[in-house]
């Protein structure tokens, strides 16, 4: 079981998916480390106010599980998560739609059920929740009467808003961003659970007696008895910790083969656009091409004017002006 430190939280956090498997490790993990509480309780409600909105149910399925899970080792967690548990609530409402809210509620009617807190509490969690159903005067959006040109204009924005976001600049921006996000994704992979050495090697050296119920039998004192159950349970949470970071990885393998997807049709895409503009250009330079030789030509075909002959050579100079008007 790995040591407790504020940056692995946050990291197993930022890794955390909606699966069972996901949480249920977590859990575990965050449990083993209780006398982290109040610390672990402050990073849960920080990173969940910074996590993406399709995320936001899942840390409260992970305070869920820890809550129910811990109550009989200690009631640190209920107490701790109790001071913020409103807060988050209504964070998480209100980013949720209406589906998200009735799995919210259904996890205040299990704690009610549970006695997990006092029904009073229950109460101010669903105010927290209802009251983001309802729209604030402040956000409320009044009629506004518009001109004919102001009309027109809102049209011209939007037409120019689409006209931005099918720009061959936009569509390069994208290639660029999916293409670190791949590459990101490669690198993340580096580090994979799959890779970990270390871990399957502590794995391999876990005793027989935590793999054979047979070997139970050989116990005949509690000492041998304690020691072993220590064991086991150091066991059930490497194992637990490791099978979740396989299927993090398996999600995470699965997410990159629809990257590696979706980036191989945006590079057919780009290559087919690419070619086409290849083929104008060729077009353009035979153009050009042919204009050159045709001007080429045509400077060849024109007459040397140093070979004409001397048309004024031999006459008298014509009369200045003075000359015309003279009386001599």
């Amino acid at each position: 079981m790995s040591s407790f430190s504020e940056s692995a939280l946050e990291k197993k956090l930022s890794e955390l998916s909606s699966s069972q498997q996901s949480v249920q490790t977590l859990s575990l993990w965050i449990i083993h480390h209780r006398k982290h509480s109040g610390l672990i309780v402050k990073v849960w409600h920080r990173e969940l106010k910074k996590a993406k909105s399709s995320r936001k149910l899942t840390f409260l399925y992970l305070a869920n599980d820890v809550i129910q899970n811990s109550k009989k080792k200690g009631p640190e967690f209920t107490k701790e998560f109790e001071s913020v548990l409103v807060d988050a609530c209504s964070h998480v409402a209100s980013e949720a739609d209406e589906n998200c809210k009735k799995h919210m509620e259904r996890l205040l009617n299990i704690w009610k059920e549970r006695n997990l807190y006092r029904n009073d509490f229950i109460q101010q969690l669903k105010l927290a929740i209802e009251d983001t159903s309802s729209p604030r005067p402040s956000e409320e959006k009044k009629a506004v009467k518009r001109s004919y040109q102001k009309i027109q204009e809102d049209e011209d924005d939007e037409d120019d808003d689409y006209r931005s976001h099918i720009s061959p600049r936009n569509t390069e921006s994208a290639a660029t961003q999916l293409t670190e996000e791949l590459v990101k994704a490669l690198q993340d992979l580096e580090n994979a659970a799959s890779g970990d050495a270390a871990v399957r090697q502590k794995i391999a050296s876990l005793p027989q007696e935590v793999q054979d119920v047979s070997l139970l039998e050989k116990i005949t004192d509690k000492e041998a008895a304690d020691k072993l159950s220590k064991t086991v349970d150091e066991a059930c949470l490497l194992l637990a910790e490791y099978n979740g970071r396989l299927a993090a990885e398996l999600e995470d393998r699965r997410q990159l083969a629809r990257m590696l997807t979706e980036y191989i049709s945006s590079q057919k895409e780009a290559l087919m656009e690419r070619e086409k503009k290849l083929e104008e250009y060729k077009q353009k330079l035979a153009r050009v091409t042919q204009v050159r030789k045709e001007l080429k030509s045509h400077i060849q075909s024109l007459p040397d004017l140093s070979l004409l002959p001397n048309v004024t050579g031999g006459l008298a100079p014509l009369p200045s002006a003075g000359d015309l008007f003279s009386t001599d």
